[in-house]
């Protein structure tokens, strides 16, 4: 188990399955205590604490709806209280998506998928940041790589992820001052249960973006914690306001 994360408290949003579930494990693995936040699947994240204790780290489940203002307080005050100290990690991972045509959006899709993909992420980088014993932290937003390649049929789910990028910019510019540094990852395609239920695995579509990615494969939930543990720790600490592509190439 590696140091680099030592003594730190993380919590990664929607982590009781895919990105999230392997963010957590490795920042686990990096030394930190993590908070395996989830909403629903109370199960999954039980099963990432699990197989993190198996490990010999620190983690705990907790539930919470990140678009709701009393969630994020509760999710942060149960961090502190199992742990004694401040969050210093934050990942941004929950997220929700649909995809269709332009036509098909609906006003309920709509603040579904901003009140989740983009209050979510304001809401809790603001808990974060009202902490008033903070000594510096790390933010990590998970975007996509949509919104480098904009594919057609996702508007809303890579316009909620544009925002978050330039939130990612703009708070790195305004918490920077206080120690915080805040970046994004921006995922290819990835081999989820969130993207099995969408119809995307197996699909002309993922057939697709495979022949689109140099590195010729989807990516996996494995590929992206490494580096979400490399943002998180002091070897990062000159690294802050980046959205990074991490798509196998894909552009």
């Amino acid at each position: 188990m590696s140091s680099s994360n030592n003594g730190r408290t993380a919590i990664v949003t929607g982590a009781s399955k895919g990105l999230g579930a392997g963010i957590a494990r490795a920042l686990a693995a990096s030394g930190a205590a993590v908070v395996v936040n989830y909403r629903e699947d109370a199960k999954g994240a039980e099963r990432v604490v699990a197989d993190i204790a198996a490990e010999g780290g620190q983690a705990l489940a907790v539930r919470a709806d990140v678009a709701a203002s009393a969630d994020v307080r509760r999710l942060f005050a149960s961090a502190r209280e199992a742990y004694g100290r401040p969050v210093d990690v934050l990942v941004n991972n929950a997220g929700v998506a649909a995809f269709g045509p332009l036509a098909a959006v609906t006003e309920e899709e709509f603040h579904r998928e901003l009140n989740t993909n983009l209050l979510g992420t304001v809401l809790t980088t603001q808990a974060l940041a009202a902490q008033d014993d903070l000594d510096g932290a790390a933010v990590v937003n998970v975007s996509t790589a949509g919104t480098f390649t904009l594919p057609p049929y996702g508007a809303l789910y890579i316009a909620s992820k544009a925002a978050v990028n330039a939130f990612t910019v703009t708070t790195a510019k305004e918490l920077g001052p206080r120690g915080i540094r805040v970046n994004a990852i921006a995922p290819g395609p990835t081999d989820t249960e969130g993207a099995r239920a969408l119809g995307f695995t197996g699909s002309d579509q993922e057939t697709a973006a495979i022949a689109a990615t140099p590195l010729g494969r989807t990516g996996l939930p494995g590929d992206y914690g490494p580096l979400v543990a490399f943002l998180a720790s002091d070897d990062a600490r000159w690294i802050t306001g980046d959205v990074i592509l991490v798509s196998g190439g894909m552009r």
